[in-house]
């Protein structure tokens, strides 16, 4: 487990503002609790199996130099996380803060050999993202009609949107003249967007498997085409999904749900 070693002033008031907080104290020079604190620990860890650790804090007295003091702390940190591993639920992107002696708040040196649990209870979980002050950005509808240029510009990176109007020849991975006007289409969004990297997934129909990696090669096709056309090849990557992801279940009812799982889609990976 690699931990986050950093200290932000602004993020961790932030993170610690609205939270519970569970305290450990360490004896001089120690990164292990003794059997009282340790005890403390495991009564903390059965009594929240169903909370959620956002991050854990530590700290040091001011004696010794910086530099100890900051390993010092970071131990403290590793020592609480690997007694709650597998026990806790711990937020994805959980941060491990080692303040060192620039966590020594108290007079009492004792009180500032510590580490901070902080955490949410299972009451307020709903209330996850606005304890920490997280906004939810608003799901982005991506008109079905509208121009690629405009899905492109809308969609976020993870957004898959179906070229539509491309069509091969039947069990070939030749495009059909029908299909140039998208092939343009997303040649121009390419050429407008430099930051943009792409990758085309072939989707097949009819069948059970895609023997002959039809959809993979379809997708190397309109590549080519771009590549062709003068896009860098390093922002274009491929992908066959044959069979696997239908949008309708196969074999199709009707030949508008073949036309439907016979697809090529984009995949946005990145865009300024």
């Amino acid at each position: 487990m690699k931990y986050l070693y950093s200290f932000i002033v602004v993020v961790w008031f932030q993170i610690t503002f609205a939270q519970e907080q569970a305290v450990f104290y360490f004896d001089n020079n120690k990164f292990e609790l003794n059997k009282t604190e340790a005890a403390k620990l495991q009564k903390w860890i059965t009594e929240n199996a169903t909370s959620k650790i956002l991050s854990i804090t530590g700290s040091t007295d001011e004696v010794g130099t910086s530099g100890y003091n900051d390993t010092l702390s970071q131990k403290r940190v590793s020592h609480i996380f690997n007694q709650i591993k597998g026990k806790v639920n711990i937020r994805p992107d959980f941060k491990s803060i080692s303040l060192g002696e620039k966590g020594a708040t108290s007079t009492n040196k004792a009180e500032n050999r510590k580490a901070i649990i902080h955490y949410l209870l299972e009451k307020d979980l709903d209330k996850e993202n606005e304890v920490l002050g997280i906004k939810e950005e608003p799901e982005v509808v991506i008109p079905d009609d509208a121009p690629l240029a405009e899905k492109v510009k809308l969609a976020k990176v993870g957004t898959k949107i179906t070229l539509k109007n491309i069509n091969f020849y039947q069990n070939t991975f030749a495009t059909m003249p029908e299909s140039q006007g998208t092939l343009y289409d997303l040649l121009f969004v390419m050429q407008n967007n430099p930051e943009l990297k792409i990758e085309i997934q072939g989707h097949i129909c009819c069948i059970d498997k895609d023997y002959r990696n039809l959809s993979t090669d379809r997708a190397k096709q309109i590549k080519r085409f771009l590549v062709y056309n003068g896009i860098q090849e390093y922002r274009v990557k491929t992908k066959g999904f044959g069979v696997s992801q239908p949008i309708y279940p196969i074999p199709e009812a009707t030949p508008e749900q073949a036309a439907a799982n016979r697809r090529v889609e984009i995949e946005i990976l990145s865009k300024k």
